[in-house]
C-alpha cells in the first residue's frame, strides 16, 4: 500500500471508529430529506433541483465538521511530530487526509440516491439533469473538503477550524447569490469566485467545462497551499 493509501485508510477508520461520521450522516439525511419532502410537495414536480438548492447550504455547515480534526487535532496533541518524522511526503500526508474527507463526504450524500427511486415512482424525472447535479456535488464536495482541510493545517483548535471553514463556504455562496442577476466586472469576478452559479450550471442538466475547471483548480491549488503549511512545520 502507497504512503497516502496507508493515510488514506488510518483517517477513514478514525472517521468510523467514533461517532462523528455517524452524526454527521444522520444530521445531513434529516435535513435533506427534509427539504426534499417540503419542496416535492410545494413544486408537485419530480426533481431534485429545488431541494438541492438547499443542499449546498446544508454542506457548507457539515463539510467544516468534517474536515476540522485532519490536522487541528494532531497540531494540538503533537502527534503530527511522529507523522512528520515518518517516512511519508507531505503530499501524501495532505492528500491521504484529503481524500478520507472526501470519501466520508461522498457516502455522506450516498443516500440521497434514493430520492431519485422515490420519483421514479411519483413521476418521470430528469435524469440527465440528476446526474449532472451528482457530479457537481462531488466536484463541489471537492472544493469544501479542500477548504476545510486548508483551514485545518493552520489552526490547532477544531472549533475554530470548524467556524472559520463555515464561514468561509458561506461567503463563497452568498457572494455567489448576490451577485446573480448584476451586471458589471465586479458583479461578474464575485459570481465567478462564488459557488452558487458553479452548481446552479449542473442543476440543470449541463456540464460546463468551464464549472469543472473551477472547481478542480482551486481544489488543487488550495491542496498545494496546505501541503506548504504543513511542509512549513517540519522546520520549524
Amino acid at each position: 500500500m502507497t504512503s497516502t493509501g496507508t493515510i488514506f485508510q488510518r483517517e477513514i477508520n478514525a472517521y468510523f471508529l467514533s461517532p462523528i461520521a455517524y452524526v454527521i450522516i444522520a444530521v445531513f439525511m434529516v435535513f435533506s430529506g427534509y427539504f426534499f419532502s417540503v419542496m416535492l410537495g410545494l413544486t408537485q414536480e419530480a426533481t431534485l433541483r429545488y431541494s438541492l438548492a438547499y443542499t449546498q447550504f446544508i454542506l457548507s455547515i457539515l463539510t467544516p465538521v468534517i474536515t476540522m480534526r485532519l490536522f487541528a487535532e494532531e497540531n494540538k496533541t503533537g502527534t503530527i511530530e511522529p507523522l512528520m518524522t515518518a517516512p511519508v511526503t507531505d503530499f501524501a500526508v495532505v492528500f491521504g487526509k484529503f481524500l478520507s474527507a472526501w470519501a466520508l463526504y461522498n457516502i455522506m450524500i450516498a443516500p440521497t440516491a434514493f430520492y431519485i427511486i422515490f420519483l421514479a415512482w411519483v413521476g418521470s424525472p430528469d435524469y440527465g439533469a440528476i446526474i449532472s447535479s451528482y457530479i457537481g456535488l462531488i466536484l463541489m464536495g471537492g472544493l469544501f473538503v479542500a477548504i476545510g482541510l486548508l483551514v485545518s493545517a493552520a489552526t490547532k483548535n477544531q472549533i475554530v477550524a470548524a467556524v472559520i471553514g463555515i464561514v468561509a463556504l458561506l461567503i463563497l455562496l452568498v457572494i455567489g447569490l448576490a451577485s446573480t442577476g448584476n451586471e458589471g466586472w465586479f458583479y461578474s469576478c464575485l459570481s465567478y469566485l462564488g459557488t452558487y452559479d458553479h452548481w446552479d450550471t449542473f442543476t440543470k442538466g449541463l456540464i460546463d467545462t468551464r464549472d469543472v475547471v473551477y472547481y478542480s483548480s482551486f481544489t488543487a491549488l488550495l491542496i498545494f497551499v496546505a501541503v506548504r503549511i504543513v511542509e512549513s512545520r517540519r522546520w520549524r
